[in-house]
């Protein structure tokens, strides 16, 4: 460490040499040096202090800025990512709200189809159940009458052979009886129907005509007989399509409970479905609100970054003061080392001009004061 008196500027050093003047002795001038020299190393004491000072504050400085620049580093990578998180819930919203909108569409257009079907099939089904029925009730009809002839036939063939069986019994029988069973033939033909009227008529007018009238009568119970074997035929038809009406009416109710089961199935699915909408919804709901929070807390990340910034600006600012400070400060002490450095040459300069002063000062009067004071115009000050 070099001496304060060489950090001494050239006007101090003149306003030094002229205090030195002032005083008499060169005890009271070591002594103001002395005094000058312990101030300039107290004064020198006081800026080495507040250089560490300032070196320590410049490196707290600069760790805080490393640390600041650590968190801003921190905070655009957790920008960062929250800018991806943000964009991969975009995305998966947007996947999301495309695949319910689509199976919306699909279970509805599903759910037309089926309706569609549904009520196609109602209408067929309607139209044949009215075809059945009128059909049925042609069938029930056409049987009844059917039933109705059979009856009136049975009971025109039972007269008819019981009309036979008395022509044959008694037809060598005298012309009373013959009067009497024609007059028990009208009153039977009477219940019948006016089909056989003329057959009444005929069998009064040609009672005397016996056997051809009961050939007649066999070729009639031929021909009844065929029409009763159609009738039955018929009514065997109609039995089958009653039989065949009945299994269509199975199947129908068979179809039926299976499109129920179906529509219930259906319903299942679209509650299951609406339900699975709704959860999404939700989800998309929450998603919603968590971008929100996280976007708030972006916005309060971007607000802390950007006093972050200012705070680093301003911390930069001061460092760079705080740097001009240091440096001024070196200059200034360069300066004080050199001015010491100067100071202390003239000190030695000095003293050795008093001791030769006090070895050889015979040219003035002033003999008897060399060794308490210097004559100035014998030895002047250089």
């Amino acid at each position: 460490m070099c001496s304060p008196l060489l950090c001494v500027s050239g006007k101090e050093i003149t306003l030094l040499m002229q205090t030195l003047n002032t005083l008499s002795t060169p005890e009271e001038k070591l002594a103001g040096l002395c005094k000058k020299y312990a101030e300039l190393l107290e004064e020198q004491r006081n800026n080495q202090k507040q250089m560490r000072v300032l070196q320590k504050k410049q490196s707290q400085l600069v760790q805080e800025t490393d640390h600041l620049r650590n968190e801003h580093s921190k905070a655009i990578l957790a920008r960062s990512k929250l800018e991806s998180l943000c964009r991969e819930l975009q995305r998966h919203n947007r996947t999301l709200k495309d695949d319910g909108m689509q199976r919306a569409r699909v279970e509805e257009e599903k759910r037309k189809e089926v309706t569609s079907h549904f009520q196609v099939t109602l209408n067929d089904i309607q139209a044949q159940m009215e075809q059945h029925n009128e059909r049925n009730a042609s069938l029930r009809l056409e049987n009844s009458e059917l039933a109705e002839k059979l009856k009136k036939l049975i009971q025109q063939y039972e007269l008819r052979e019981e009309h036979i069986d008395k022509v044959f019994r008694h037809k060598e029988l005298q012309q009373q009886l013959v009067d009497a069973k024609l007059h028990q033939a009208q009153e039977l033909l009477l219940e019948s129907e006016d089909r056989h009227h003329r057959e009444k008529d005929f069998l009064l007018k040609e009672a005397a005509e016996s056997q051809r009238m009961c050939e007649l009568m066999k070729q009639q119970e031929v021909h009844l007989k065929q029409q009763l074997s159609l009738y039955t035929e018929k009514f065997e038809e109609f039995q089958t399509t009653l039989s065949k009406s009945n299994e269509v009416f199975t199947t129908f109710k068979q179809e039926m409970e299976k499109m129920t089961k179906k529509i219930k199935k259906l319903e299942k699915e679209t509650t299951m479905y609406r339900s699975r909408w709704e959860s999404s919804n939700k989800a998309l709901l929450n998603m919603a609100e968590e971008k929100t929070l996280q976007e708030r807390e972006f916005d309060s990340l971007q607000g802390k970054v950007g006093r972050l910034e200012k705070l680093c600006r301003a911390l930069q600012n001061e460092r760079n003061e705080l740097s001009k400070k240091v440096q001024d400060l070196k200059l200034k002490v360069m300066s004080v080392r050199e001015d010491c450095a100067a100071l202390k040459v003239l000190i030695l300069r000095f003293g050795s001009f008093v001791h030769s002063f006090e070895n050889s000062c015979t040219q003035c009067s002033c003999k008897s004061q060399a060794k308490e004071s210097l004559c100035p115009k014998c030895h002047p000050i250089p």
